[in-house]
């Protein structure tokens, strides 16, 4: 194996472990941002059930056999 085969390797795989890092690095900020969307999606959603406004008796009697 001559000096430049073994350069050439050595390049490939430095490209290879750059790439990778990069991609890792573009999941993990995915994954925060879909977390981030959950959290305030949830937070809107226990917003929107407190803000109804309706009488604590009102939704109690639902006739399921009608």
């Amino acid at each position: 194996m001559d000096v430049t085969a073994i350069a050439s390797v050595a390049t490939e795989m430095a490209q290879a472990r750059t790439a990778d890092a990069v991609s890792l690095a573009v999941l993990k900020k995915a994954l925060n941002l879909e977390a981030q969307g959950a959290v305030q999606l949830v937070q809107a959603a226990a917003q929107s059930m407190q803000g109804a406004g309706n009488p604590p008796h009102l939704g109690t009697l639902i006739d399921v056999f009608g």
